[in-house]
């Protein structure tokens, strides 16, 4: 299998038991350095490494338009909202084939937590699972800063302006998250930076990515 669903033909999938991944990411300002596809496209990455691990696991086309409000106000960002995206993924699932006995989402864009948290509950409540894997890092900064300056140095160095690179708000996440989810990122961070890009390497991109996958994989394995 090539490991991207859209690739396969129908009648190959019949009769299988499948794990389907399902990228999830965002199309969001992260700063002024970084492309809006930023989560949609490590999101991909990843799930395209776990799949290539694992057998009999094919990538889904990415849903790459998320839960974005809080980044209301920065030019190109696009959201759908929580309700929507929650329900995009109960009805992938519902009408998932049983050549799909698996279901994971790989998502890449914190944003989307609550809306996976009522799909997979509702799946659940449907007799389905909806699994979730989500990005984790311990000691990353929140938005555009150096972890995911990094990453996407390693993933598509091409897409980096690193000359247009610069710090925003340095604070925790958990001590900006009450204000802005009331008002938004622009509210603590004018040019959308959560963080600081300075020191960001490929080198350091490529060992995070790898912790990524790793973490996806043992825990898609163990589930």
């Amino acid at each position: 299998m090539s490991g991207r669903l859209g690739d396969e033909v129908s009648r190959d999938l019949a009769d299988r038991s499948l794990t389907l991944l399902i990228p999830l990411g965002a199309t969001e300002q992260h700063g002024p350095h970084l492309p809006l596809d930023t989560d949609t496209r490590i999101a991909e990455a990843v799930a395209t490494a776990v799949a290539a691990d694992l057998d009999d696991a094919v990538v889904a086309p990415p849903i790459a338009i998320g839960a974005s409000g809080e980044h209301a106000g920065f030019a190109g960002t696009l959201s759908v909202g929580t309700k929507v995206l929650s329900d995009t993924l109960i009805e992938i699932v519902r009408t998932a084939g049983p050549e799909f006995d698996r279901i994971v989402a790989v998502n890449g864009h914190g944003g989307n937590a609550y809306a996976l948290r009522v799909a997979a509950a509702t799946c659940e409540a449907e007799g389905r699972t909806l699994d979730v894997w989500s990005i984790r890092l311990p000691g990353a900064d929140a938005h555009a800063g150096r972890t995911e300056t990094s990453l996407m140095l390693h993933l598509a160095p091409d897409a980096v302006r690193e000359e247009d690179a610069e710090a925003g708000n340095p604070e925790p996440l958990e001590e900006l998250l009450p204000k802005m989810m009331e008002t938004g990122v622009r509210d603590v961070s004018p040019n959308g930076v959560l963080g600081d890009p300075a020191g960001a390497s490929a080198d350091e991109g490529a060992a995070l990515f790898a912790a990524l996958v790793a973490d996806a994989t043992t825990q898609i394995l163990g589930g």
